[in-house]
């Protein structure tokens, strides 16, 4: 009987210990917030600035964070503060000293000399992060209005055509890339693509026109928000696109010819 009570005990006593130690290692353990030091600080648009040259930056008409979630805050801040601040840099070098600073930048591309990889690249990402700002709104997206409405119905059959076709060109780009809505000069309306920094200016576009939108591929434009999921990025594009602007730069299209 001693041993049977000894046996009870002593198995009771070690189910105690096993729940206390499995309390031990389940419990939640708090962890501090960081503190203001330690979090990203996120500036503002106004505060970028290129160096000294002819071409300016294209300043931003809305704060970092105006397009999320299809552009996350940092994602903006990044691509505009770095990547953008560092082609018109180099591209102001590129032209200094030559009759090109002169000239508008449509009429730099349209002549630039596609075995210059510098200024070729440079230009491209001068003027083709430029329009892509442009592209873009807070609050915008749905179907477009106006001429362009139209327009796209005209050449596209729909707007549903359209998105179709135009998501159909982003999602078929491997690497860095463009896809761009251009103008020709009969006012007809193209989807296209280009590799790097290319554009539907150069002498080199296989579709030539003035552009109205551009979707920027590189993988410093989405990564930050998407990871690997690129097509997400693409069909997001649509809930900011500036149609009002779009609108304006196709009138303005048809009225003078950079190509």
């Amino acid at each position: 009987m001693k041993t049977n009570k000894f046996f009870i005990v002593s198995t009771a006593f070690i189910l105690v210990l096993l729940s206390c130690n499995k309390k031990k290692y389940t419990e939640v353990v708090e962890v501090p917030l960081p503190t203001a030091q330690e979090k990203i600080t996120i500036g503002m648009p106004e505060d970028v600035s290129a160096a000294e040259g002819s071409f300016l930056m294209d300043k931003l008409p809305y704060p970092y964070d105006a397009l999320a979630p299809t552009v996350s805050p940092l994602t903006l801040e990044t691509h505009y503060s770095k990547h953008y601040l560092t082609y018109t840099n180099n591209f102001n070098k590129a032209v200094a000293g030559t009759g090109l600073e002169n000239l508008s930048i449509e009429e730099v591309l349209a002549q630039l000399d596609l075995n210059n990889a510098e200024l070729r690249q440079n230009a491209g990402g001068y003027y083709n992060h430029g329009l892509y700002w442009k592209s873009m709104a807070p609050n915008a997206g749905g179907s477009p209005t106006d001429t362009i409405a139209s327009v796209i119905n005209r050449d596209f059959g729909s707007y549903n055509d359209f998105k179709t076709a135009f998501k159909t060109e982003a999602s078929k780009q491997f690497g860095s890339a463009w896809v761009w809505l251009v103008v020709d000069k009969a006012g007809k309306l193209h989807i296209t693509s280009t590799q790097n920094q290319d554009n539907p200016l150069m002498r080199n576009a296989v579709i030539k026109g003035t552009p109205l939108i551009a979707l920027d591929l590189w993988e410093h434009a989405y990564y930050l928000g998407y990871q690997y999921r690129r097509r997400s990025y693409i069909d997001s594009f649509f809930n900011v696109l500036n149609w009002k602007k779009i609108n304006e730069m196709y009138e303005s299209a048809t009225r003078k010819k950079y190509y």
